[in-house]
């Protein structure tokens, strides 16, 4: 693990906050906007996130990846946001875009299309099937991973992606007899 040595250390120096922050701030604030759907929302959580996992880098022991351990405080933080009273649903537009490269413009429209409709289909999909979706299949976090983040057994992990992935289906099929 290559941030493994972090177990070990009570402070983090500013060359070290500022290396953690550029490997993770995208995905920390892409996780935090997928939970919020607000943009400014996400700025914010991710701020919140590296600022408690810098005051509390003495509580990482390296029992999850560096990863898993910023997104369970992004989620904690989020949660948090979302009792708030400020909290308003907004609708997601463009928030994915496929950066795989094609051999012909036909091919990039047509993939970058489907890309779009399974996320919307994710997007539509509630919270807690939505987050599963999300962190295993756009995060590739492991069950394991998955089980810590969300606090929950490995076992319900499984059959909550099983039941998560039977849902997005069922709409993907509906969709397309209409």
């Amino acid at each position: 693990m290559e941030d493994d040595y972090l177990k070990h250390i009570t402070r983090l120096d500013e060359l070290e906050m500022d290396r953690l922050v550029r490997r993770y701030w995208h995905d920390v604030w892409q996780y935090a906007y997928f939970l919020t759907r607000r943009e400014h929302v996400a700025e914010d959580i991710a701020q919140e996130t590296f600022i408690r996992a810098f005051r509390a880098i003495d509580a990482f022991r390296g029992q999850c990846s560096v990863k898993s351990w910023l997104f369970t405080i992004a989620r904690n933080t989020a949660f948090n946001y979302s009792k708030s009273a400020f909290l308003r649903k907004v609708t997601l537009a463009g928030l994915f875009q496929d950066t795989k490269r094609s051999s012909s413009a036909e091919s990039d429209y047509m993939s970058a299309s489907f890309t779009d409709d399974i996320w919307s289909f994710v997007l539509e999909l509630p919270r807690s099937d939505r987050e599963i979706i999300i962190l295993y299949a756009h995060y590739e976090l492991s069950y394991k991973e998955l089980a810590e983040v969300l606090r929950i057994a490995e076992g319900t992990v499984k059959s909550r992606l099983a039941r998560a992935r039977a849902k997005l289906a069922k709409r993907m099929k509906e969709e397309r007899l209409q």
